[in-house]
């Protein structure tokens, strides 16, 4: 599975009151559910900057992830980015065989 960060910022519109969040995550996730029955939520949180929420979920692939971010685009008259993202060790992995920096002779040095 695939780790991705969804950052979510719900257009003024979106909801009339407070508690209408509440009906418009459980009706959302219900519909993610359906629509993408392999996708596995990981977190979620309420943020205070340009996104108002930033979710983590799991997918198995590309498209599944931009399924989520059309779900949530059209229900909740959001803008949507999504991220993918690797865990911290996974990404030592990844790198750790790199080549590094090429050495470079300086042309020119000052007297």
């Amino acid at each position: 599975m695939l780790t991705f960060i969804l950052h979510t910022r719900l257009s003024p519109d979106a909801v009339r009151s407070p508690g209408a969040l509440e009906t418009m995550e459980r009706a959302l996730m219900e519909r993610i559910r359906k629509a993408c029955p392999e996708v596995k939520w990981i977190a979620s949180w309420a943020v205070l900057g340009p996104s108002d929420y930033l979710d983590v979920f799991e997918a198995p692939d590309l498209e599944n992830a931009a399924r989520v971010a059309a779900l949530v685009r059209t229900f909740g008259h959001a803008t949507t980015e999504v991220w993918g993202a690797l865990p911290w060790e996974r990404f030592k992995e990844t790198v750790r065989d790199l080549p590094g920096r090429p050495e470079f002779v300086e042309l020119s040095s000052r007297a």
